[in-house]
């Protein structure tokens, strides 16, 4: 049994610790909106400096004509030439300020004779005109001519040289609506033209399609600092609905969201890309999606693309729209084609379509 005044020194004790944990739980109540709101003012001022910083890099040059591209432009591109018994193709990419990526090619260039075989990929780097490669390769850029060793000591001599699509400057079939021609943007909303008569980048059919072959080329900007989504970005966009992406992917892997691809949906069947500052040309038969007398899908829309006269693409089915910009409202069994604007100057010529039965 305690005595009165042991429970009363009792009772105090635990009266002031109590006052101890309340007055706890009430400081930390009332610092927690505080801590916060410093967060959120760090990352805030985080975000800031980031914003600060990139905008205080210099931007990525940008050229529009092979003229004005500078001394890289002239070393960069695609090179073939005999190498032992066979055939070797060389993608050299551009990667600024005198620095470049080669892609050794057994058989010839993608679209050309590649036999698919593992790639040699070396870093090179420009001294003057000429440019030098080291790895497990060694070759030298001058004149317009690659010339080096593998790695088993077998010497090529390849030649630079610049391919055409052979549907470049096709005319247009028999009943074809043509799109553009270089004469008038009448056929585009937002259509613009640049000061050599070519449509930029951002501009959306005014009619609307359901079944057609659609002919169509394009011009890539050389952007030899620019990496990624960043290196010449566009898309043609299907009923506003389905992308093949348009992008400098010259060299690189071929992958879904680079050129060629159907984004996020199908890599194409070999990167054919082109490089910077070359006609390229998409040749493209689209189905659309199949409906119900309710309106609803019952056998998704498929695509079939040739790039630069190369099929990547054969009865692909389209299982959803590319992204939420896909078309809103309206039957989804037609739509409008549109060339997506990307923050980078991205040209097309000789636009021309024909519309099939279903």
């Amino acid at each position: 049994m305690f005595n009165r005044r042991e429970f009363a020194t009792m009772t105090l004790t635990v009266g002031v610790a109590l006052c101890a944990v309340g007055a706890w739980h009430l400081a930390a109540a009332e610092s927690a909106p505080a801590a916060k709101s410093a967060a959120k003012s760090d990352a805030a001022n985080a975000k800031k400096a980031a914003k600060a910083k990139k905008a205080a890099e210099p931007e990525a040059p940008v050229f529009l004509t092979p003229e004005k591209a500078g001394p890289d432009f002239a070393i960069q591109g695609e090179y073939e030439g005999p190498c032992g018994s066979g055939k070797l193709g060389a993608q050299i990419i551009a990667l600024d300020r005198g620095e470049f990526h080669a892609v050794f090619l057994r058989g010839g260039l993608p679209g050309a004779g590649w036999d698919s075989s593992a790639k040699v990929e070396v870093d090179g780097k420009r001294d003057g005109d000429k440019a030098g490669f080291t790895g497990a390769w060694q070759a030298t850029i001058a004149n317009g001519a690659l010339a080096g060793k593998t790695d088993t000591g077998e010497s090529f001599t390849l030649k630079r040289v610049v391919r055409h699509s052979p549907t470049e400057g096709a005319k247009p079939s028999a009943g074809a609506l043509v799109l553009f021609d270089g004469t008038s943007v009448d056929a585009w909303d937002q259509g613009r033209l640049d000061d050599r008569k070519l449509l930029c980048a951002g501009a959306t059919s005014k009619q609307t399609f359901k079944n057609f072959t659609l002919h169509l080329e394009f011009l890539l900007p050389f952007k030899p600092g620019a990496r990624g989504q960043a290196r010449g970005n566009s898309g043609v966009y299907l009923q506003n609905r389905y992308e093949v992406q348009v992008l400098d992917s010259f060299g690189l892997a071929g992958l879904d969201n680079e050129c060629g691809g159907i984004y996020k949906q199908a890599a194409p069947k070999v990167n054919i890309c082109f490089p910077p500052l070359q006609w390229q040309t998409y040749d493209i038969d689209f189905q659309a999606a199949r409906l119900d007398e309710s309106g609803k899908i019952i056998k998704d829309a498929a695509v079939a693309v040739k790039h630069n006269g190369v099929a990547i693409h054969e009865g692909v089915e389209l299982k959803a729209p590319t992204s939420r910009r896909g078309a809103q409202g309206g039957a989804l069994d037609q739509g409008p084609i549109n060339l997506q604007f990307h923050a980078n100057p991205v040209f097309y010529r000789n636009l021309w379509l024909v519309e099939k039965q279903q």
